[in-house]
């Protein structure tokens, strides 16, 4: 173990989990985090949440912790999705589904017992270009619900208004240190 992320909210509200460090994961920062679930509260109640890169799980568990109906947690990294379970047991959660593999093979292979979503959080390491292929799979694979919320986390500058689907309006953004974050809202097409 070499660190914590910390639930700042709802119903695990201060408890810490065990995360592992690996190249590329970065927690998402307990001021960010906060204003994420801010603007999420209009539609966290009882959504449908999926964790592109899970790493941590920090915005999946805040998710659930807040009232979200299930999360599908999608990691690469065998060590990190291991830890993902330990969590997951740790909080007794049950409606989780954690997925070792890569998310771009799991999005074109669906998996029919897996309802479409309400919520995104795309959150992937910087500097591999898997912001746009992610936006893209989600989108043409119809995993997303009309009305979805899909938060997105990139190196500043990295997004191009080009790279959005036509759908999808920027609902929110901020910019903090190297990190821009995005609020979309799909629009029904």
């Amino acid at each position: 173990m070499n660190g914590f992320i910390r639930i700042i909210g709802g119903k695990w509200r201060g408890r810490k989990l065990p995360v592992l460090e690996h190249d590329g994961l970065r927690p998402t920062t307990d001021r960010v985090k906060e204003t994420l679930f801010n603007w999420l509260m209009p539609i966290i109640h009882d959504a449908s949440c999926i964790d592109c890169f899970s790493g941590s799980g920090s915005l999946a568990f805040e998710a659930l912790s807040r009232g979200a109906k299930q999360a599908v947690l999608i990691e690469k990294n065998k060590m990190a999705a291991t830890q993902l379970s330990k969590n997951g047991q740790i909080l007794q959660a049950s409606n989780i589904a954690i997925f070792n593999t890569d998310l771009f093979s799991w999005l074109e292979k669906g998996n029919s017992n897996t309802p479409s979503f309400d919520i995104a959080f795309i959150d992937p390491p910087f500097h591999q270009q898997l912001v746009q292929k992610s936006i893209m799979c989600l989108e043409n694979n119809n995993w997303l619900n009309d009305g979805a919320y899909i938060y997105v986390e990139a190196e500043k500058n990295s997004l191009q208004h080009s790279q959005i689907p036509q759908n999808w309006y920027l609902h929110r953004e901020k910019v903090t240190g190297q990190v821009h974050s995005y609020l979309f809202i799909r629009e029904t097409i």
